[in-house]
């Protein structure tokens, strides 16, 4: 099969693309991304700017879409700017998939993420949630993770210390409240596109957990 994955370059996407390059199921791996990435024979990768996706370009006919994107409050220095990258162009970039007749789409989402509560973070992720069902794709599996663990490009002070204390304290506390090895939450991301179960499905962070 063929899928499209966005967000190659973060946390996730980084496993997502490793795997789904190993993976002899996946025949060809469109990756649109800002900055070019490691040559490989199955690899594509259109020069995007996610703002201006283009609808017609030639390599949006796919079987299923990963989509990793995202950023964080700090980093994108307003809530506008934040919802824009969480919120927009996860669903610009599902209806434009969805059109050209992409079946199945798998989001990396948060734990916690809901349109009723208060907190912006989690609620820009719920609406993002509810928008990308809205698109109707046959197969849709939302992933929940908790806090990600991995080698992030950047650092995160605030994420590091996070980590810090879950390694410490993570026996005693309930599963979805461990730490979500990024390479897990990629594995599940791929499957779900590659197997293509019919319905929406949600996986939560107790299902990465150590």
């Amino acid at each position: 099969m063929k899928i499209l994955l966005a967000g190659a370059t973060g946390l996730v996407g980084r496993h997502v693309l490793e795997q789904a390059l190993a993976d002899p199921r996946i025949v060809r791996v469109v990756a649109p991304s800002r900055r070019p990435l490691p040559a490989h024979p199955k690899l594509e990768n259109p020069l995007v700017d996610f703002s201006t996706l283009p609808p017609d370009a030639p390599w949006w006919p796919v079987n299923g879409v990963v989509c990793t994107l995202g950023t964080t409050l700090r980093q994108a220095g307003s809530k506008e700017a934040f919802r824009r990258v969480d919120h927009d162009y996860p669903l610009v970039l599902a209806q434009i998939a969805r059109a050209h007749g992409a079946t199945a789409f798998a989001l990396n989402s948060s734990m916690g993420a809901s349109v009723h509560t208060n907190n912006f973070y989690l609620r820009t992720k719920g609406d993002v949630e509810a928008a990308v069902v809205a698109c109707g794709f046959p197969s849709l599996t939302i992933v929940r993770p908790g806090l990600l663990g991995g080698h992030r490009a950047e650092f995160r002070l605030g994420e590091r210390i996070g980590l810090f204390a879950l390694r410490l304290l993570g026996p005693l506390l309930p599963r979805r409240y461990r730490i979500s090895p990024a390479d897990r939450v990629a594995r599940v991301l791929l499957d779900a596109v590659v197997s293509a179960r019919p319905g929406t499905h949600i996986v939560g962070a107790e299902n990465f957990a150590a």
